[in-house]
């Protein structure tokens, strides 16, 4: 296969699950979501569309990498852990904004972050960019998580 047309390949399963987060997001983001008390740092809905579009475009390229790298032992399940972890992705916008259920999506996205952990451990044994690139998808997510907890203890 091409290698841009990969690249091209990973853009879209990482915006296809964008797509998904988006649709269950988008009625909830401006009816339920505003009715929640919220922590001071919750960060203003404009900041979002932003921080996710650099996230997934860093997250293709990283996974990318790693199918240039795709005959290197442990590369393989590392690609397949990947398309797991957008999956949980999308599983976590479904949950919270979809379902309106933060306490399953809190649950959620905490084995989301140890699936985002392994795999910036087992980027950078592969490739050193690979892992750097996917380095700002787990702090952000790391910020997500406790948003979420706060979210959680707040409205409990």
């Amino acid at each position: 296969m091409n290698r841009w047309l990969a690249l091209g390949l990973f853009l879209l399963a990482s915006l296809t699950a964008a797509a998904i987060g988006g649709f269950a997001t988008a009625e909830s983001v401006r009816t339920w979501y505003p009715t929640l008390a919220k922590p001071a740092w919750n960060p203003p809905a404009a900041i979002f569309g932003p921080v996710w579009t650099l996230l997934y475009t860093a997250m293709s390229i990283a996974a990318w990498r790693i199918w240039l790298r795709r005959d290197q032992p442990g590369a393989r399940p590392v690609l397949r852990l990947f398309f797991v972890s957008l999956g949980l992705n999308a599983l976590w916008s479904v949950l919270f904004f979809g379902l309106h259920r933060p306490g399953w999506a809190l649950g959620e996205v905490l084995l989301l972050w140890v699936c985002l952990v392994t795999l910036l451990v087992r980027f950078r044994r592969l490739d050193e960019i690979a892992g750097w690139l996917w380095a700002p998808y787990v702090a952000w997510v790391s910020f997500a998580t406790a948003l979420n907890a706060a979210i959680v203890w707040l409205n409990r």
